[in-house]
């Protein structure tokens, strides 16, 4: 397969917290010369005060995130070449968000703004052409976050993970129905040691593009 594509490609990486989207994103990229959004979180300046309080500054960094996938929704709608954005816009708002209101910590007034938000740009996004969905139970996610160090994650609540654990996979199920879509169970593979497994897994995605760079049978 000649890995260098000329047409456009959106691809979503979702997943939990600590599943290895990013590590996933850049391989991918590297492997198929796509073009990588990641996800803002070190720029985000709610997000530190946000897991030592999330009733106090769950909307903030919501809102800072929405912000953020916005404007990379913008670069993504004007190119022509394949890309990938390391989780989506849908996930903060029908994962993330809703799982702060169902937890009561982010208050009815705020998620309403915040959704109504949401609601109101959503018919003006760009769909993917490809959902990726890096699964992994709770107890992977949290050895994950706990190797990788990243210190305001170290005391993310067990049932916290769990909720969006089932959250996703409610999403997913609902999504799949509009978008292409590749679930990849991550809990007893190695994925970064593994070459060969990782290998077919980005043929099977270019695989995908080439697809949809085809011209259709009158």
């Amino acid at each position: 397969m000649n890995k260098q594509q000329s047409s456009r490609f959106f691809t979503v990486i979702a997943g939990n917290i600590g599943v290895g989207k990013t590590t996933f994103t850049r391989y991918l990229c590297s492997e198929l010369q796509w073009y990588p959004f990641y996800e803002n979180f070190a720029e985000n300046p709610y997000l530190k005060n946000f897991y030592n309080d999330m009733p106090r500054w769950a909307f903030q960094s919501q809102v800072f995130f929405l912000k953020e996938r916005l404007k990379d929704l913008e670069k993504i709608s004007r190119l022509t070449t394949p890309c990938v954005q390391d989780r989506s816009i849908f996930e903060d708002a029908e994962i993330f968000a809703r799982n702060l209101y169902e937890r009561e910590m982010m208050s009815p007034t705020d998620h309403r703004v915040y959704h109504d938000l949401y609601k109101r740009i959503s018919s003006f996004l760009p769909r993917p052409d490809l959902l990726i969905y890096l699964r992994a139970s709770t107890w992977t996610l949290i050895s994950r976050i706990r190797k990788r160090g990243r210190k305001f994650e170290q005391d993310i609540n067990t049932e916290y993970l769990m909720q969006l654990n089932n959250l996703y996979d409610k999403w997913v199920r609902e999504f799949s129905q509009h978008c292409e879509t590749l679930i990849i169970d991550t809990d007893e593979v190695k994925m970064y040691e593994n070459k060969a497994w990782l290998d077919g897994i980005i043929g099977e995605i270019g695989k995908q593009a080439e697809k949809k760079k085809a011209p259709k049978s009158k």
